[in-house]
């Protein structure tokens, strides 16, 4: 993409949604066996690692979600 080049609206939001997905899938099996303290910790250290900006908020619902779902090692 040249500097000229429009970059479409929302396509930043969908690379971060896709980013995050992945670095759930990552987690999924660990963070089920941690305290939630913990999985937020290790959330927010994995997106900082990212580059990834994320309030308490969705920081705490995204390691609720994850310590909830299944993971696909089980």
């Amino acid at each position: 993409m040249t500097q000229d080049e429009p970059i479409m609206e929302g396509s930043g939001e969908a690379g971060r949604d896709a980013k995050i997905a992945g670095i759930v899938e990552q987690m999924r099996a660990d963070m089920q066996l941690l305290p939630l303290e913990d999985s937020e910790r290790v959330l927010r250290q994995r997106l900082g690692d990212a580059g990834i900006e994320a309030s308490d908020e969705e920081i705490s619902r995204i390691a609720r979600d994850v310590q909830a779902g299944p993971s696909v090692v089980d």
